[in-house]
């Protein structure tokens, strides 16, 4: 049991990344059941269906589970009005995770509901700020992260500073981790548990698109670039994807329309260099889109259940914090 497990009610201190397109209310809610920290991706979601999602999660488990705001893309207000619209319905006990920081005013409002804020950073600046607005638990992502990057740091790097100035804070960390052994490694380093975005995407229950499962389980690290191509929607924020036919050329095709993605029975188009990642409902040109993915990949090798990812890798860190065969029967005799 880590600090970050006990605060959020955690069996494993592990949490699934709130990734737009992949996390919907199936792969949340059993990663919760399975015992590690499942998360709801709202992103763009308007406030009457993202309190709908929250119900569908809430109606399918009873463990702990969170809800992931992205107020760099809805702005504050946006942001504001999801919280006023999910948080009656969250359940005692579930957590809020902001990619980024959230400002003032939804960081008050999660802490007025009664449940744990927690805060994606980049950088120790960013960690210093999320702390004095509240956060319970602080995740700190490395370069290493797929999706939007909020900083220039490894991980290792990033959590040594952060620790550094703040030594009673609850950390996870961001950025290669995909096996039980990656997770205790972490927490060996300091870190209280850690977030896995990657090591989900392929997952039954994940709503990412199908060629983006099989891309994320055929790839390895140097698969991956940290680009900025993929701007529109999510401008000014470097991010590190697969590579694919336009990250291959230095030239800017148009941005014109190569794909379609429908929400509740509504088409919306899909512009060449969107920051939309394809999900389960986009058709189109799927190879060109934005599918974001970290040097975790390389340890991403099949796309089984949620619940046996979870299962794989408490089994994985359990043995790695095991003690050698004989070393108890070592210590008696050093005792003696």
């Amino acid at each position: 049991m880590t600090r970050l497990a006990a605060r959020l009610g955690l069996e494993l201190p592990l949490l699934q990344a709130g990734m737009g397109a992949v996390a919907g209310p199936g792969l949340c809610a059993e990663v919760s059941r399975a015992g590690a920290g499942g998360t709801l991706a709202l992103y763009r979601e308007a406030p009457g269906r993202a309190a709908r999602l929250v119900r569908e999660v809430a109606a399918a488990t009873g463990r702990p589970f969170g809800v992931n705001v992205v107020p760099e893309v809805t702005g504050p207000a946006g942001c504001l009005d999801q919280l006023r619209a999910v948080l009656p319905e969250l359940p005692r006990g579930c957590f809020v995770t902001s990619f980024g920081l959230p400002d003032t005013d939804a960081a008050r409002a999660v802490r007025a509901a009664g449940h744990p804020l927690v805060v994606q950073v980049g950088t120790p600046a960013d960690a210093d700020t999320a702390l004095g607005r509240g956060a319970a638990v602080l995740v700190l992502q490395g370069t290493e992260a797929g999706g939007h990057l909020l900083g220039r740091l490894p991980v290792d790097l990033l959590l040594a500073a952060v620790r550094a100035r703040h030594p009673q804070a609850v950390l996870a960390v961001a950025g290669g981790i995909a096996t039980g052994k990656d997770l205790a490694e972490a927490v060996a380093r300091g870190a209280d548990g850690a977030m896995a975005g990657t090591l989900f995407v392929p997952a039954a229950e994940s709503t990412a698109h199908p060629e983006f499962k099989r891309r994320v389980v055929e790839a390895v690290a140097d698969d991956t670039l940290i680009t900025s191509l993929f701007d529109i929607g999510w401008p000014n924020r470097p991010h590190r994807v697969l590579r694919n036919p336009l990250t291959g050329t230095s030239e800017r095709a148009p941005a014109t329309f190569l794909a379609t993605t429908r929400v509740d029975g509504r088409a919306y188009p899909v512009p060449r260099y969107s920051a939309a990642a394809p999900s389960e409902a986009t058709t189109g040109r799927i190879e060109e889109m934005a599918m974001y993915c970290g040097r975790s990949c390389t340890r991403v090798t099949s796309p089984h259940p949620a619940a046996a990812t979870v299962a794989r890798v408490r089994l994985e860190y359990e043995r790695a914090h095991r003690p050698p065969r004989g070393s108890r029967q070592l210590h008696r005799i050093q005792e003696r």
